[in-house]
């Protein structure tokens, strides 16, 4: 296995459920993680527990839909430690409801945190790995992007795009040692619905 200690990475959504984990294994296996969260006082905690265990890490709340939190966030980041190795695009919202009963507002803001923020943070670091040489950002997708089920048409819609968003830049990075992948995360028990 390659040798990943020291190796930053960002997490969104790493306040808790699947990102809190994600925080966890990176930490484990020698990686600094960027613990990011709209719920500040939840990144703190995971970093806070992850430094416990020996292992350096940074919270920093954030909120994937604003660019400027991005890009503020972005440059904390290279300021800190030089490099950006690993991006995981984890924040992710629904909404279980009927179409008749979806909000237009929540509608936009389920596509807002979990398409356009994978889109802000990838833009945001792709030119800091075009530079160093390569990195890798990882789109935490869903079964929502490969199947469908009722009440859930803007959580699907943003997965489905998130894959296809994955697929595209997949192929703008390649060429620079950027790789992407999409992982297709099947149903768990965390605090995913607040």
């Amino acid at each position: 296995m390659k040798n990943l200690a020291n190796k930053v990475a960002i997490v969104t959504g790493g306040g808790g459920g699947l990102g809190e984990t994600i925080c966890q294994a990176l930490a484990e296996a020698g990686l600094i993680p960027i613990v990011a969260d709209i719920r500040g006082e939840l990144a703190d905690k995971v970093a806070q527990d992850c430094r416990d265990r020996g292992t350096e890490a940074m919270a920093f709340t954030l909120d994937v839909t604003h660019a400027e939190q991005v890009e503020e966030l972005v440059s904390k980041v290279i300021s800190n430690y030089g490099k950006i190795d690993v991006l995981v695009n984890n924040a992710g919202i629904d909404l279980t409801v009927s179409i008749e009963e979806m909000p237009v507002s929540q509608w936009e803001r389920i596509l807002a945190v979990n398409l356009s923020g994978p889109f802000l943070l990838s833009k945001a670091i792709f030119p800091h790995l075009r530079q160093q040489g390569g990195g890798h950002i990882i789109n935490i997708a869903s079964t929502a992007a490969k199947r469908a089920w009722p009440n859930a048409s803007a959580y699907h819609a943003s997965k489905w795009g998130l894959l296809g968003f994955s697929h595209a830049l997949h192929t703008e990075g390649r060429p620079h040692n950027i790789k992407v992948t999409a992982l297709i995360a099947g149903g768990m028990r965390n605090a995913f619905f607040y």
